[in-house]
């Protein structure tokens, strides 16, 4: 038997925390049936609270917080051992799916995030044990509820297409996840749990129960609910979330592969839940539930957790290193339109926020940008997500410029480029589009001598171009910093240049119009993040130049050092002598930079995270002053990243820009694209 994890215990204002706050909260909880009340900060108990008929060794039902510790901790070790991957289809690994018209569609990803389209086993209110047909029989469990949900659950939408919560579902992933054991060490999801996490964290066997007590044997497999029919101590649930908050890894051992925990954590793309006013139901990662775009307000968008019937509810905010597991009957008052997330949201997950007084949380909307406004441009307004157009599917990042042929030419990433597509997925492809923003056309450009593959990190990936006199130039990042690349015959042939070793990890140029017509001097500008990496947020923004003619000659770039007191700018060879020429701490990732002749505006898109949280800044001369044109903390369309201004979709006047980004799957639609949305800039008077 595991030894028992023994916590360290520390008092609330030892962690950051407000005891008072806290007592207040619990005395309504507790006046709302709660149970159980445990409060982990900074890896130490701060607050633990039981019933008078409950205690710390005294299990609790789960209700569907088993869709996250059974569920979605399957899911993951089944991950982690490269024995399923939830982009596969669901009949891989059901055997009665596969021929079948709409089951055989249903990926893993889909089972683990309620967008199936298998009907849930519910009907207007009743009590389960009362419903009739298949849907009684699945929770009688008669003669066991795997094969009511593979055989008789009906699938009532297209798979992927929209959201339903479905129990049986969940059921067929576990069907799937122990046929996925098949020859492993731990063929059924008690044992695999039991072994590979609940004992190596400290949690033994009278802490903790799954699957209603019991297996049942359905095709050769030993299967377990992952639904619900589970039953924990408020520690042991604690325990899984302190190892999912630590990335998989348990006192120095790797449990879990920190990707597979992320993959597991972060939002799966698919069509999001209904949210009526006083249900602020949150996103799905696989089996977890979610708060990517911080439909909670209050509480950090990092913020993970499962929940079941009655409130049963874990909470993970790693970004205050906190977890929280609540235990009880529901808290919300459906009378006063207190839905089931609404209550906890007011109850618990804001009063747990407001009393983490060390690291005050804005809610979403009140965070600050870092500059003043614009003295030139009001406001920036978007056309409506419907208008948004997109193409080059499957593929990102797309610095772009335009070039003397009156084409603009762009770079692609982590994919397979315009139609028709490359036969190999690259990690860089370059494509020429023409036309205007609403009719452009993209078509590949294949290049034996600039095409490089390798996913993420692992591939180069271009992060800014740009034409001058004729010659494209490339900054390809993640070759070691960054490096220099050009093309005289439009993007067929590559010569490769200078690798920045100093800062300069994901550089970009300022492009000037057509074939650098309208620069305003005989330099060419580059900007970058400081730092080596494009996948760290790091403080500044720092800036060089170089002669147009010189652009690939290392010695002859100059590194901006500040300005001087009459505000003319400051340059030094040095790049040790940079200085910063925009700041905002944590929150300079990749950037793209365009004049913009029609306001006279040097424009930054500069994306602050992966996250959706971006901004545009605005400035009369390369190096500044900034002001803040739009900022957002989420602006509404997922994971998105890279924003950029193309100049030749720039009207005459300013005022109607076309900004190209990526993203992921938001809401089911795919913004891993090319994606081109009209952007107007309402100037002041």
């Amino acid at each position: 038997m595991a030894q028992r994890y023994v916590w360290q215990a520390a008092t609330p204002e030892s962690q950051g925390m407000d005891s008072a706050r806290l007592d207040a909260m619990r005395d309504e909880l507790a006046a709302r049936k709660t149970k159980t009340l445990l409060i982990i900060r900074n890896d130490s108990v701060v607050y633990e609270w039981y019933a008078d008929d409950f205690g710390p060794e005294k299990q609790h039902y789960s209700a569907s917080l088993a869709k996250a510790v059974v569920g979605g901790m399957s899911l993951a070790l089944a991950m982690n051992d490269g024995r399923i991957s939830p982009w596969e289809p669901a009949s891989k690994y059901i055997p009665a799916w596969r021929d079948h018209p709409q089951r055989s569609k249903i990926t893993i990803r889909q089972l683990a995030s309620h967008t199936s389209g298998i009907q849930d086993a519910e009907h207007e209110g009743k009590p389960h044990m009362e419903l009739p047909g298949w849907m009684g029989k699945f929770w009688r469990r008669e003669p066991d509820p795997f094969s009511v949900s593979i055989h008789e659950a009906p699938v009532i939408f297209e798979p992927g297409t929209r959201y339903a919560y479905s129990n049986p579902g969940m059921a067929a992933l576990a069907y799937a996840v122990t046929a996925s054991l098949e020859g492993a060490p731990q063929s059924d999801i008690r044992t695999l749990l039991k072994e590979r996490v609940f004992d190596p964290i400290g949690v033994p066997d009278i802490d903790w129960s799954i699957g209603y007590g019991r297996a049942y044997e359905v095709d050769g497999l030993q299967l377990y609910a992952n639904w619900g029919g589970g039953a924990f101590t408020a520690r042991a649930v604690a325990a899984v979330g302190r190892l999912m908050l630590r990335k998989g890894d348990w006192e120095g051992e790797q449990l879990i592969r920190p990707q597979v925990v992320e993959r597991v954590l972060e939002y799966v793309g698919l069509p999001l839940p209904p949210r009526p006013e006083g249900n602020p139901q949150p996103g799905s990662g696989l089996g977890f539930w979610v708060n990517f775009d911080r439909v909670w307000r209050e509480v950090p968008k990092d913020a993970f957790g499962g929940a079941g019937a009655g409130n049963q509810v874990l909470l993970v905010v790693p970004s205050l290193d906190l977890i929280i597991v609540r235990n009880g009957d529901v808290v919300g008052d459906p009378d006063r339109g207190e839905g089931f997330w609404g209550g906890l949201e007011k109850y618990l997950f804001n009063p747990i926020v407001d009393a983490t007084v060390d690291t005050p949380v804005r809610a979403l909307g009140e965070k600050e940008p870092p500059y003043p406004p614009s003295p030139v441009i009001k406001k920036v307004t978007f056309a409506p997500v419907e208008e948004i157009r997109r193409d080059c599917i499957d593929s990102d990042n797309f610095p772009i410029t335009w070039a003397d042929d009156d084409a603009q030419y762009c770079a692609y990433g982590d994919g397979w480029g315009f139609e028709p597509r490359t036969d190999v997925k690259l990690s860089q492809g370059f494509a020429k589009v023409v036309g205007g923003p609403e009719d452009f056309k993209g078509t590949n450009v294949r290049s034996e001598t600039g095409e490089l593959t390798g996913d993420g990190p692992s591939g180069g990936k271009a992060s800014g171009m740009l034409c001058v006199d004729g010659v494209l130039y490339l900054w390809v990042r993640n070759m070691g910093n960054s490096q220099l690349a050009w093309s005289e015959d439009h993007a067929k042939t590559w010569e490769w240049g200078f690798t920045f070793k100093t800062s300069f990890g994901c550089p970009t140029f300022l492009n000037f119009g057509k074939n650098y017509e309208g620069a305003r001097d005989d330099y060419v500008y580059v900007y970058s993040h400081d730092g080596p990496s494009a996948y760290v947020s790091y403080d500044a923004m720092v800036l060089a130049r170089v002669p147009r003619d010189r652009v690939r000659e290392r010695d002859d770039y100059e590194f901006f050092v500040g300005v001087d007191e009459s505000g003319e700018p400051v340059w030094s060879t040095d790049i040790n002598e940079r200085g910063s020429v925009l700041v905002n701490p944590k929150g300079c990732q990749r950037t793209d930079v365009v004049y913009n002749p029609g306001l006279k505006r040097y424009l930054m898109c500069l994306g602050i995270d992966h996250e959706g949280e971006w901004g545009i800044f605005d400035a009369p001369e390369p190096w500044g002053p900034w002001t803040t044109a739009f900022f957002t903390e989420y602006w509404g369309l997922g994971r998105s990243h890279y924003y950029r201004l193309p100049s030749k979709w720039i009207s005459e006047d300013g005022q109607t820009c076309y900004l190209v980004f990526s993203g992921r799957t938001h809401n089911g639609i795919i913004y891993d694209a090319f994606c081109v949305r009209k952007l107007t800039v309402h100037v002041r008077p």
